[in-house]
Formats: C-alpha cells, structure tokens, sequence
C-alpha cells in the first residue's frame, strides 16, 4: 500500500467570505501611531475659584487708567466714541479674569468697575473740554467744580451715550468669563 498526501485544505480564517481577503497589502506602509492609541498627557485639574482680591486690585486698576485714557480720547475729539468704551469694558473685564481666575463674582465685579470707569472718563473728558473752552486749568474744573462737570455730562448724555454704558458692560463680563478659562 502506497500513502497519498491528503488534498489541500481550503484556508480558514478572517477572511472568509470577505471578498477583499485577497489584497495582501496596501501599497504603501502603514503610518506611525494610526491604529494605536495615543497617549494623552496628564490634564491639571481647573481651580475652583481664584484669587479674588487679586482679580479686584487688578480691575480696579484697569478701570483707573482705562477711565483716564478714555476721558483723554473724549478731551481730544469732543466726542464719545463708542469702540473706546468697549475697550474700556474690555480691558477692566480681562485684567479681572486673566488675574483673578475663575472666581465667579469678578465678572459681575468687572460690569461695575466698567460703568464706573466709563463714567469717569466721559466726566474727564467733559472737564478738558470745559477746561479748554474756560482756559482754565483741568483739575481746578475737574475738582473744583466737579458739580457743574456733571450737570455738563447730564445735559450731553443721550440715548447712545448709554448704550455705550450697556456695550462696555458686556465686554466686560464677556472678557473676565473668558480671560479665566
């Protein structure tokens, strides 16, 4: 008796019924990193809050010189101009944030330091203008009759003159919620 080889086995496997099995490889070699999973760097947890009176001082002194270089524009030009407010609102907002973090009370904070300083610089401006126009000395009129700045203000304040006020109160909450993430 003679011993035959057994017939050959059809291959099983993953590829069965996959008409594609027959493609050996793609014709270029596989990427670096494709199909693998990449590690991710470790993540700092955010802080709760921040540094609030570090926020504070720092809006705090935002709204001062922003106040004076807005009321330094107004001076200038004898006229509000309404992008100078925002930036008003926008600086006070994001030296809030950016110093504070992410307390929640600096961005509320950051709203009224910015009307405050928006006012402020209108009433500077008003009093170089007044200042000018009497030949005067600026802080004698600022100071001196500071009364009579506000009557100044009241009677050129119009409708724009307060949505200045709500424009620059939005960029500074917006700015001190944004500079703290």
């Amino acid at each position: 008796m003679s011993q035959s080889a057994p017939p050959p086995q059809p291959q099983s496997g993953p590829a069965d019924g996959n008409p594609y099995a027959q493609q050996a490889q793609a014709p270029y070699p596989p990427q670096p990193g494709v199909g693998a999973p990449v590690p991710m760097a470790p993540v700092a947890p955010a802080p709760a809050g921040g540094n609030l009176a570090v926020g504070l001082i720092a809006a705090v002194v935002a709204a001062v010189v922003a106040a004076g270089l807005y009321g330094l524009i107004i001076g200038a030009t004898k006229h509000e101009i309404g992008y100078a407010a925002v930036g008003v609102g926008f600086v006070v907002g994001l030296a809030a944030g950016k110093a504070g973090g992410r307390n929640a009370v600096l961005p509320i904070a950051s709203v009224v330091l910015a009307l405050a300083s928006v006012y402020f610089g209108q009433l500077v401006g008003e009093a170089m203008i007044g200042a000018k126009a009497l030949g005067v000395n600026f802080t004698e009129v600022f100071f001196g009759h500071f009364s009579v700045v506000q009557e100044a203000w009241k009677s050129d304040a119009d409708p724009l003159t307060f949505l200045f006020f709500v424009i620059a109160g939005f960029a500074a909450f917006s700015a001190a919620k944004k500079a703290a993430l």
